[in-house]
């Protein structure tokens, strides 16, 4: 065998370190704040910015500096990126990106206009939303709404590679951004109202090439747990974790999808997300703890390993789906020095635990409203540890029944849906957008074909009882468990929240209003009326010096799907058209993207 000389020596050493450096250099691209390069700002999902041009003395001075229509009706959540001097702004179906130069009045440098079947929309859940674009390595990576990921050359647009990530036609469909992590891109799927068995999957962020998939519920080796080391509140979850808690192959079509928000620890070399509901929404069909659904997972993202699993909601009732952001933040809990993970989960409950063990430190009602359980169970001896107290006033099932109940808070949208929260170092504060409503939820038996829906729960949503808002945006104190300050809205808050170092906290509301709020007090600064509703992702940025900040409006999503989709039957888009038809009244549809800045 020939001895390597040494430059063959030295190309295989670069070719080992170059997922090392396309990492280094995606860190670095996030920790400069006059750029938003990943969806949720930077890997801890904090929607933090370090820029305080604009702040709680001169916001109310804001002014729209310019905009940009994207052409598409639908409901527009994510934000626009902004790398270099170059904005990328995405769409809903058909996920049209455009390349903007900021040099140049925002002139199309390049747009991706991919060509997908229609025939995807029907099997789009709740509106055919995107919640945008990453970038990596020179790279825009985005997960279409037919599940092909794509990766595209961030200067000129063209496909480097893509891949089928799922198949529409049993239902598998795309709502999520992706996560870029090293040399791979982490990407989720959707569809668990039509019986998809849902995954996580790690693709190669050079080639396309399928790293690992890890699968949400099914047997140990594809799920990706050893029975031995993977923990859940400091035990092993133990061999056939998730099989032993569904009957016979429902796991097979039992849902757990995975199309939140994902965090990454470097330090811990860990990745965070959630998982959705089991299907189908009628427990009855499904008895059992149905794991790993509605759960946390935090995974190795080389190996897709699990390293400690914790379900908040077992055999879930109610569709609370685990998929909202996991945010990373470090803080001192009686008096130790923790890394912490906060989640505030549809469920109602807002979770704090260690993020290196697992271990649950806080869960505590995050709207008072919430009645379908009285607490979480927080007594470590008790063999309940961690699980929700249900009420059974509140259950959907009873003996194996079916049971059609009333006023169970939150609704099945929770008491936040995917909009993403904020975290502000300078007051330790967490500012999360809320849904404050409840529903009256009808469960019936449904048959499972390929690509048809397989919900089997009929739903109305409306207000809790003495209130006439339908949404809170509050500050929250992850560590005591307390809302310190809430701002009624009339609708659901179904925009994602940004936090500055200017003391100002921004989201838009379903009217179509931007707000800038006193990170401190809660007190409001601006507000501007938009074209349309917002369920877009505030993100700041600066350009030539001067910093910006922009939101794309356009109603729709679940909250505006009677609105997005010309729907008008009460019962229509899983019980929302009904809850949330005053709506009409208030904004119509449009995609716009909208930039501040103060003069």
């Amino acid at each position: 065998m020939r001895r390597a000389g040494p430059l063959a020596v030295l190309a295989l050493a670069a070719a080992w370190v170059v997922p090392a450096q396309a990492n280094d250099d995606l860190q670095k691209q996030i920790d400069n704040p006059n750029q938003w390069v990943i969806q949720t700002g930077d890997y801890a999902n904090t929607r933090y910015s370090k820029l305080d041009q604009i702040n709680t003395k001169n916001v109310g001075k804001l002014q729209v500096s310019w905009t940009f229509s994207t052409g598409v009706l639908r409901g527009h959540e994510g934000s626009p990126l902004v790398v270099g001097d170059i904005m990328y702004v995405h769409t809903p179906f058909p996920n049209v990106v455009y390349a903007l130069d900021l040099n140049n009045e925002g002139k199309i440098i390049w747009r991706y206009e991919p060509k997908q079947d229609p025939n995807v929309i029907p099997v789009m859940c709740c509106d055919t939303v995107n919640r945008g674009v990453a970038y990596s390595d020179g790279k825009i990576f985005l997960h279409q709404a037919d599940t092909t990921v794509v990766a595209l050359d961030a200067k000129t647009g063209k496909v480097i590679w893509k891949v089928q990530n799922g198949d529409p036609t049993k239902g598998e469909t795309n709502t999520a951004t992706v996560l870029p992590v090293k040399d791979k891109v982490l990407v989720g799927i959707s569809g668990g109202e039509f019986g998809v068995r849902c995954h996580v999957t790690a693709y190669d962020a050079a080639t396309g090439k399928q790293v690992w998939r890890a699968y949400s519920a099914g047997p140990d080796d594809e799920i990706k747990v050893d029975p031995d080391k993977t923990m859940e509140l400091g035990k092993p979850v133990g061999k056939d974790s998730s099989l032993k808690t569904w009957k016979g192959d429902q796991w097979k079509i039992g849902g757990g999808c995975t199309w939140g928000w994902y965090s990454y620890d470097p330090q811990l070399n860990t990745v965070y997300y959630g998982t959705g509901n089991p299907s189908t929404w009628n427990p009855s069909q499904r008895p059992g703890d149905n794991k790993w659904s509605m759960t946390i997972f935090a995974r190795d993202p080389d190996t897709g390993m699990a390293k400690w699993v914790y379900q908040m909601t077992p055999h879930d009732q109610w569709d609370y789906d685990g998929v909202n952001e996991m945010m990373l933040v470090d803080k001192k809990i009686d008096g130790k020095d923790r890394k912490l993970l906060f989640h505030p989960d549809r469920n109602g409950f807002a979770y704090t635990l260690d993020r290196e063990s697992g271990e649950l430190l806080v869960a505590e009602k995050f709207d008072p409203a919430v009645n379908w359980a009285t607490k979480v169970d927080m007594d470590k001896s008790s063999p309940t540890y961690g699980r929700p107290e249900v009420v059974a006033k509140y259950s959907t099932e009873a003996n194996g029944e079916d049971v059609n109940t009333k006023g169970v808070c939150p609704a099945a949208l929770g008491t936040k849906d995917q909009q993403p929260s904020a975290y502000s170092p300078k007051t330790g504060l967490f500012y999360v957008p809320t849904n404050h409503v409840c529903m009256d939820y009808e469960p019936y038996r449904v048959s499972y074909t390929p690509g048809q829906p397989y919900v089997g729960a009929t739903l109305s949503m409306y207000p809790p009882e003495g209130s006439s808002n339908m949404g809170n945006f509050i500050a929250w104190d992850a560590v005591k468990g307390k809302i310190v300050w809430s701002i009624p809205e009339q609708f659901s808050v179904w925009s994602g929240a940004l936090a500055t170092a200017g003391d100002v906290v921004f989201y838009g509301t379903l009217e179509g209003y931007l707000k800038a709020i006193d990170a401190h007090s809660g007190k409001e600064l601006y507000r501007f009326k938009t074209p349309s509703g917002i369920i877009g992702n505030v993100m700041t940025y600066t350009h030539k010096g001067k910093q910006y900040v922009a939101v794309l409006s356009g109603v729709g999503g679940w909250a505006g799907i009677g609105l997005a989709a010309g729907l008008t039957d009460p019962n229509a888009g899983l019980g929302a058209v009904g809850g949330y038809a005053a709506l009409n009244d208030y904004t119509a549809l449009g995609g716009q993207l909208t930039v501040f800045a103060v003069p």
